[in-house]
């Protein structure tokens, strides 16, 4: 069973950093993508970041492109997404979640930011930027 563990939110002053981490678990394909999504109270969930171990290809939603920066420790099949220049309107719930691919069978030419692209879901963790 795939399983997903998120964790390195916290509270942090606008301009600060924070680094947040997803563990996956349980299976042994090295196709697969992980994306970051986030959902701010009253909005609803959008993705902001995505890597494909497949090809290490990532995609940055605008909002946080130039700020946000993901990356994988394929080894430990932990995926990073390092947030700088934090801003009170990244405050959010942080999710990542993941698609695995059968060896072979991986088709994306760039890792998709869509919520129903992903199979497995991590819990959320909370990100709080203070102004």
């Amino acid at each position: 069973e795939v399983q997903l563990q998120a964790s390195g939110g916290g509270l942090v002053q606008a301009g600060g950093s924070l680094r947040l981490s997803c563990v996956a678990s349980g299976f042994t394909s090295d196709d697969y993508i992980v994306g970051w999504f986030r959902q701010a109270p009253g909005k609803e969930r959008e993705g902001i970041a995505c890597i494909s171990n497949t090809d290490g290809r990532t995609s940055y939603a605008d909002s946080v492109k130039g700020r946000f920066t993901i990356s994988s420790d394929s080894a430990e099949k932990t995926e990073f997404l390092q947030m700088n220049s934090l801003r009170p309107e990244d405050t959010a719930i942080y999710y990542c979640a993941i698609r695995v691919f059968s060896p072979g069978t991986y088709y994306y030419n760039v890792c998709p930011l869509g919520l129903r692209d992903y199979a497995t879901w991590a819990q959320g963790t909370l990100v709080t930027v203070s102004s």
